[in-house]
């Protein structure tokens, strides 16, 4: 079968392997679509050296049908639709103690960790796999794993019916959690320097505006009063710079976005409106669960957050137009090429 694996040196190359049969507590899966995101770009720029363990098949964002069960799995049979909670956690660290389990000490993160979802058949742990309803689109279903992580982000902000709710940065986090904010019923602005990705978002329903006139849109948006939940999601220093001076009193701050070195932050501002800052990383089942719902809803618009669909063949040119910004969700179709014995 054929799969996509960084080898080091800033390298990614598609690479026959042989499929396994899965083991005991294991579901072995047939996986149809991954999307690329932000993780697999740190990933293929040689940014996670220290982390991955190369030769690394990538990919954690899927959809796919269970082709085998192995021993002990039970509640699965082959053809159910699914898509992956790709984390592992030991169970046993103070933070899995504390019910923390999605941000334990010695978290392993499927795909960066250990081989991931850029593969034909795919051997995962049963306990990792997320029913999705049958009649839910394939592509749309590998969106559940970026709109999991939206649900998470809103609900580490407390984000309630007729809030005032800025998000910094129109990349696709940045566009689900505006999606998933409105749903709850907030009022949402998103904040995009580039023009593209601020028409998509405002083609979508949302209020988008450049980072310069962001101060006097709150200012006038809230009555001078600064909103109630601003999502950093951009992962610029200029955005970290700015959020502290856009929540209202007693607001909070949602830091959602990977920033690879320090940043300042105002905390005389943090200090004198009493601000809330908070983390948000990954996500609980409950997140996973809720994601499926506004997927099978139709309250995610996966269709047109969808920039094109490549074969695995082609992945490194995928990677490349995510990272220049020419898109915002591209899908790899996993089964197209793989020898017949594979599709079969």
């Amino acid at each position: 079968m054929l799969t996509a694996a960084y080898l080091g040196n800033r390298t990614v190359a598609v690479r026959d392997a042989s499929p396994t049969a899965p083991g005991p507590g294991e579901v072995r899966v047939r996986v149809a679509y991954v999307g690329l995101c932000g993780t697999d770009l740190h990933v293929a720029h040689g940014d996670m050296e220290r982390r991955v363990r190369t030769p690394l098949v990538f990919g954690h964002e899927m959809s796919g049908v269970v082709d085998a069960v192995g021993d002990g799995v039970e509640g699965w049979r082959a053809g159910d639709l699914v898509t992956v909670m790709p984390l592992l956690w030991d169970g046993t660290c103070p933070a899995c103690r504390a019910g923390n389990s999605h941000v334990c000490q010695n978290l392993t993160f499927i795909g960066i960790d250990s081989p991931g979802a850029l593969q034909a058949l795919w051997n995962v742990p049963g306990s990792t796999l997320v029913r999705m309803p049958a009649d839910v689109e394939p592509r749309h279903a590998a969106l559940v794993e970026p709109v999991a992580v939206a649900v998470h982000d809103v609900r580490r902000g407390g984000v309630s019916a007729g809030d005032a709710v800025v998000v910094l940065g129109g990349g696709p986090i940045g566009t689900l959690i505006a999606c998933v904010a409105a749903h709850a019923g907030a009022r949402v602005v998103v904040v995009e320097p580039d023009p593209s990705r601020r028409e998509l978002v405002q083609d979508l329903g949302f209020r988008a505006v450049g980072p310069e006139e962001i101060g006097p849109e709150v200012e006038r948006w809230t009555a001078g009063a600064g909103a109630d939940v601003v999502f950093e999601v951009s992962g610029s220093a200029a955005a970290v710079a700015a959020a502290t001076g856009l929540a209202k009193v007693r607001g909070t701050l949602v830091v959602v976005a990977i920033h690879p070195e320090p940043r300042p932050v105002d905390l005389q501002r943090v200090f004198w409106r009493e601000l809330t800052l908070v983390g948000a990383r990954v996500y609980e089942r409950v997140d996973f669960e809720r994601a499926v719902e506004l997927v099978a809803a139709g309250v995610v618009p996966a269709e047109r957050l969808i920039t094109r669909v490549v074969p695995l063949t082609e992945v490194n040119g995928a990677l490349d137009d995510l990272g220049a910004g020419r898109a915002m969700k591209i899908l790899v179709d996993v089964q197209a090429g793989q020898p017949e014995e594979v599709r079969a």
